[in-house]
């Protein structure tokens, strides 16, 4: 079974615009769940636990989950936000399959 990781947006302006981009990734999750991955949603780890630890121990702690996966879907407004830029890129140098949304 192939593990994918879906990339996209988490942080915005507002609570609301978090709760989109984390039900938007929700909803790519369950979708292929559906056609036979396992599936990494990092918007739902973490979802609403910004400030409990510093922002760049999430990132640093996606990307090695990142690393370990097979498949990165891209979501969403993925080109607004630079982690999952960065995501992408890591992805490409490890020569992963990319799926974009």
């Amino acid at each position: 079974m192939k593990v994918v990781y879906i990339s996209g947006a988490y942080r915005s302006d507002s609570v609301n615009g978090i709760y989109e981009n984390i039900q938007k990734a929700r909803e790519v999750a369950i979708k292929y769940w559906k056609l036979g991955y396992a599936v990494i949603c990092p918007h739902m780890n973490t979802a609403f636990m910004d400030g409990a630890c510093n922002d760049h121990i999430w990132l640093e702690g996606d990307i090695e989950i990142l690393k370990r996966c097979d498949v990165i879907i891209m979501i969403g407004k993925w080109t607004m936000s630079r982690g999952a830029r960065e995501e992408l890129n890591i992805a490409l140098s490890l020569g992963m399959e990319v799926i974009y949304e």
